[in-house]
């Protein structure tokens, strides 16, 4: 019996795309970029196509999320005072939301080498 395949493409932040198709690679998930434009995810993004057999798509899934997935960083704002008055106030750290990834996973019928 033939192993199910899936075809996962996932929209990725373009400042997650390096470290996460690094990760899939490393553990023999072999990506292929698409060149993509628009806002889907309100920032750059880049598109990665990823085949993938059944049994190993949560993996996959995993790899994604852990490394392109909604997450909270730390970072550090410059305060601007009032009235244009000089202070020595240093930059303050702000918690935003990064990353963010929208995949579709779709079942494969046939593929075909030539």
């Amino acid at each position: 019996m033939e192993k199910k395949s899936k075809l996962v493409l996932a929209v990725l932040q373009g400042s997650d795309c390096d470290n996460t198709i690094r990760n899939l690679n490393e553990r023999g998930f072999m990506v292929t970029l698409l060149s993509s434009t628009g806002g889907f995810l309100k920032k750059k993004s880049t598109t990665v196509m990823i085949g993938v057999e059944e049994d190993r798509l949560e993996e996959a899934m995993d790899i994604l999320q852990r490394f392109a997935g909604r997450r909270r960083e730390t970072v550090y704002q410059s305060m601007t005072m009032p009235h244009g008055e000089m202070s020595t106030v240093p930059p303050m750290a702000m918690e935003v939301m990064a990353g963010g990834a929208a995949v579709f996973i779709l079942d494969l019928e046939d593929i075909r080498k030539f």
